[in-house]
């Protein structure tokens, strides 16, 4: 069983950090977007997820992130903290911050540096190692784009095992990877689709939880998909799916969180800026995203 009563199925969103002009965070936009988001039907929040480029945010940003979206999140939805560092020991200490600072659990990224160290063997320790020192459960984070780093499905059986460690999100975008991990995880193991590419075949698997860049700015649209195909609404579900599925090529592959930013905007939540190095869109991109809004019918 999960710990703690921790639910782990329906649509997070990675949320993403809002900047301003100056490169500040903007902490009240980054609220008021929860606030907007509490009016769906979503499952939580996945705060320093990839799309919140936590990569470039400080210590301090990072635990007062965590600390308004636990103080913001409506009431029943669960809070996943982005923890993962590349030493095994940071990550415990920063792991145990977010767990002080209200996070339900912990989705620790892969270490990925010293890539051609990280075998199975050493993945299997520094998980472990985390696991054992956590006062709130964790959950994988396999992601290859970012980290040129996938796990085995051996890793994954000999960690679905450990009592501390309930689940993971896979983003590699890959149906038949999913459905190996979940094959070969223990039964009370939550594998987690962490991309809404493959969101319908997901569900197909029987995998009951999204953690979609997609949902910070078409949260309505994700939570229809999810619900359509629970409902037996196969058909409405596909068809939903296959609509969205150039908004999410966008917002995560052809213009990335720059993209995604300027949709969420447009969509009436608030992007913000980018961190440097990351750039704004060029005019043309900008027009090109609203074209691919409206094709899909998110903008009129």
């Amino acid at each position: 069983m999960i710990p703690g009563n921790i639910s782990l199925s329906g649509i997070f969103p990675p949320m993403l950090t809002p900047f301003k002009k100056n490169g500040d965070v903007d902490y009240d936009a980054f609220t008021r977007n929860i606030e907007k988001w509490n009016q769906y039907e979503l499952g939580g929040y996945l705060v320093l997820g990839s799309n919140s480029e936590t990569s470039y945010l400080t210590e301090d940003e990072k635990l007062k992130l965590i600390e308004l979206t636990v103080q913001a999140a409506a009431k029943g939805k669960t809070i996943l903290a982005g923890t993962g560092m590349e030493s095994t020991r940071e990550t415990i200490r920063l792991t145990n911050e977010a767990a002080r600072c209200g996070a339900h659990a912990a989705l620790v990224l892969t270490p990925c540096y010293y890539g051609g160290n990280m075998t199975d063997t050493a993945l299997i320790h520094h998980f472990t190692a985390v696991a054992e020192n956590m006062e709130i459960p964790i959950l994988l984070y396999n992601v290859p784009k970012f980290t040129n780093i996938n796990l085995t499905a051996e890793v994954v059986r000999v960690l679905s095992e450990h009592p501390n460690i309930i689940g993971m999100k896979d983003s590699k975008g890959d149906a038949a990877q999913l459905e190996i991990f979940k094959n070969a995880a223990s039964p009370d193991f939550t594998v987690i689709v962490g991309t809404a590419s493959t969101l319908y075949p997901a569900l197909a698997l029987g995998i009951r939880a999204g953690i979609l860049a997609l949902a910070n700015c078409a949260p309505a649209e994700c939570i229809q998909i999810y619900q359509s195909f629970l409902q037996g609404k196969e058909e409405e579900a596909e068809k939903n799916f296959t609509r969205m599925l150039p908004v999410n090529k966008a917002v995560t592959g052809t213009y990335g969180i720059p993209g995604l930013k300027y949709a969420a905007t447009l969509l009436g939540y608030e992007g913000g800026m980018v961190r440097s190095p990351l750039l704004e869109l060029t005019d043309a991109e900008k027009e090109t995203m609203k074209n691919i809004l409206k094709e899909a019918g998110l903008l009129l």
